[in-house]
């Protein structure tokens, strides 16, 4: 189960680099940073719950508790590899603790905990927990 829902999560990656990508070449000079952020957040989270109700239930019929786990490895696996991506790019933790400050309008926490809760929404709504 582990090593199925990592691999999950390595395929939600790929998507979160190629949204930055486009929010950053099409959406802020379509429609303005202020506009970008939040629909690039909204678009994030539907590719994360397209991939989740796609892969999840291949998974197999788990306890509720297990889809929680998965929610909560996939986030301690986002934090762990922004922390590692932000410091190799010369970020101080400062700078990378900012991303989690939601008062600074930056809304990429409403995407951790959207991860978060991915994977048991996915099993409600497909009626595959137990």
């Amino acid at each position: 189960m582990i090593k199925k829902s990592i691999l999950v999560w390595l395929l939600i990656i790929p998507l979160a680099i190629l949204n930055g990508t486009l929010r950053e070449a099409f959406l802020i000079p379509w429609i303005g940073e202020s506009y970008a952020e939040p629909v690039s957040v909204i678009i994030l989270c539907l590719l994360i719950f397209i991939v989740s109700l796609v892969f999840i239930p291949r998974i197999g019929k788990e306890e509720q508790k297990t889809y929680w786990k998965i929610g909560i490895l996939w986030i301690v696996l986002t934090i762990v590899f922004e922390t590692i991506l932000g410091l190799a790019m010369g970020n101080s933790f400062r700078e990378l603790l900012k991303a989690y400050d939601i008062t600074t309008g930056n809304l990429w926490l409403i995407v951790v905990i959207f991860m978060g809760i991915a994977p048991w929404l996915v099993a409600k709504i497909k009626r595959i927990n137990k």
